[in-house]
């Protein structure tokens, strides 16, 4: 499945100050905690902005949320992190005949009655108009893994499809239009079709789709206003609007809670976890979560291209004083991206200490030399590194400040350079800086999936344009154990998989992982029956009311 990202995903932390707020005192005229909730209306805020509402060509947590809402779905996920039907009829597996017994074939059944909330029938048309718009080359697809799988498509009815792969492919779960991570959603052939290609249609700023809510507007750098869709085959939800409110600032997040303004902050960060729990009116939600933290290196670039450079950062890195710092302690130390959590973390691997000695020995021996500065050079390279952020997240700028005073300590500099998140997050066609080629390192965050498939991210054939492998990291043995996961249809055989791919991780260090995140949210205390999953927290939406 495609990875979210998320900011640093750039979601990390800030430092000023906030008042201590208070409840009215008295209830509400319906009955609610709060006399300032607006009855079924939901406020929420990611400290975020975006560039298109259409997650086949966007991969961002942001708009995963919206997404989970809006857009049709084949699979959704539960707050157990379980597989549901959502379009289908049954997920498909062997036992059920679903999946053939060498794996290579699968059978969709849909739904029957489905519509598009315009009002145009769902149908197999659908699906299969979808699957051909992904492997459309005209189209600015980030990853096309796993589709690129499909050797033919029937549709032996308008409610059967049947995928015949060139070989087996156990991921197809989350990959294949599954809200779980960055993954494309079924699209209304009867609004696309007619369009050489799906890049910049007018349909990206106001889809149509399948959800309990569709879109009403979008104010660009304002809002994204929701309601309920009144073709929903499932009803209606509780809710009565859902408003995205667009603030790319986590300290104006803080100050909107404050005011009152919102109900929801999705994803905050530790470093406002005491700070929201001192405001009476709203409640904290710490648990484990799904996503890590991490700096990645562009392996392309000679400053980081040697092994021995990326050992030393990775030892001058201070992971636990940026814990206790600026995480105060919530989160996990580590050096495997695998979330703590999930069925295919790696026991017996732990992270690595500080150690600024241990650091300067090993470019001392790699032969990287002091210069003007105190910079070290090799053979005409200096190590001054640029490094891409976001702007808005002053929590990562402070990390960002404790990482260039400890690699100052090894010859190593910093040149920061901050770009909006929607800008940070665009595909490569579109100037996005994540997938291009112009920083030496970043920070932000990937979110796992279910399986431990990290192919989109760390395949060899995954560099930019033709996937999220932005660290152009390439390791055949790792290679081959995320081609070997594709095979195994039980947890059990793809966790030695992902053993394998995590011990050469974390042996080449392609990327040092900051820290195993926590998910916060921090959310109005009228909000009731809100029980986010990890994978796809707004997926089980149909009970929530305020």
């Amino acid at each position: 499945m495609k990875r979210f990202a998320v900011l640093a995903l750039a979601l990390a932390f800030s430092f000023t100050a906030c008042s201590r707020v208070q409840t009215s005192g008295t209830v509400g005229p319906n009955g609610q905690v709060n006399a300032w909730t607006i009855p079924h209306v939901l406020r929420y805020a990611t400290a975020e902005d975006i560039s298109s509402l259409n997650p086949v060509l966007i991969q961002q947590t942001t708009l995963g949320l919206m997404s989970s809402l809006t857009m049709a779905w084949l699979t959704k996920w539960n707050a157990q992190n379980k597989p549901i039907p959502e379009l289908l009829t049954v997920e498909p597996t062997k036992a059920n005949g679903g999946i053939s017994p060498d794996g290579k074939t699968i059978t969709w059944h849909l739904r029957h009655g489905v519509r598009w909330s315009d009002g145009a029938p769902f149908t197999a048309d659908d699906v299969v108009w979808s699957i051909h718009a992904i492997m459309n080359p005209a189209n600015d697809i980030v990853s096309r893994t796993g589709w690129n799988l499909i050797d033919k498509i029937q549709e032996p009815n308008k409610y059967t499809v049947i995928l015949h792969l060139t070989q087996p492919y156990s991921p197809f779960v989350t990959t294949f239009f599954s809200s779980a991570g960055a993954n494309p959603c079924v699209l209304p052939k009867h609004l696309l079709a007619k369009y050489p290609n799906i890049n910049n249609v007018p349909y990206n700023s106001l889809p149509v789709g399948i959800g309990p809510f569709k879109y009403q507007r979008w104010n660009r750098g304002q809002d994204v206003v929701m309601v309920p869709n009144p073709l929903y085959f499932r009803g209606l939800p509780k809710l009565k609007k859902i408003i995205f409110e667009i603030i790319p600032n986590r300290d104006t997040v803080l100050t909107q809670m404050q005011a009152k303004q919102l109900d929801l902050w999705m994803y905050s960060s530790p470093a406002y976890v005491s700070r929201l729990k001192a405001m009476t009116p709203f409640k904290v939600s710490v648990k484990p979560d799904y996503y890590y933290d991490h700096i990645d290196f562009n392996l392309s670039h000679p400053k980081v291209a040697s092994l021995a450079v990326r050992r030393a950062l990775r030892y001058a890195t201070p992971l636990a004083r940026i814990n206790r710092k600026i995480r105060h302690n919530i989160g996990n130390l580590q050096d495997q991206p695998n979330p703590k959590s999930a069925p295919y973390w790696v026991h017996g691997i732990g992270y690595t200490h500080y150690d600024i000695a241990k650091a300067n020995a090993i470019l001392d021996k790699a032969g990287w030399k002091r210069g003007p500065g105190g910079i070290r050079e090799k053979n005409g390279v200096r190590l001054m590194l640029d490094l891409a952020t976001v702007v808005g997240t002053p929590d990562t700028d402070n990390i960002i400040e404790l990482m260039r005073e400890s690699w100052k300590k090894i010859g190593v500099g910093i040149s920061v350079r901050h770009y909006s998140s929607a800008e940070f997050f665009a595909p490569l066609q579109n100037g996005g800086i994540v997938y291009g080629n112009s920083w030496d390192a970043t920070i932000f965050a990937w979110g796992n999936d279910p399986l431990g498939d990290y192919s989109f991210i760390y395949e060899c054939n995954q560099i930019p344009p033709n996937g999220q492998n932005d660290l152009r990291w390439c390791d055949p043995k790792a290679d081959a154990a995320m081609q070997a996961l594709f095979s195994h249809f039980t947890q059990k055989q793809r966790n030695a998989d992902v053993a394998i791919l995590t011990k050469q991780f974390v042996k080449e260090v392609p990327s040092i992982v900051l820290d195993g995140r926590m998910s916060i949210y921090a959310y109005n205390r009228d909000l009731k029956h809100f029980h986010p999953g990890v994978l796809a927290p707004f997926d089980n939406m149909m009970k929530v009311d305020i």
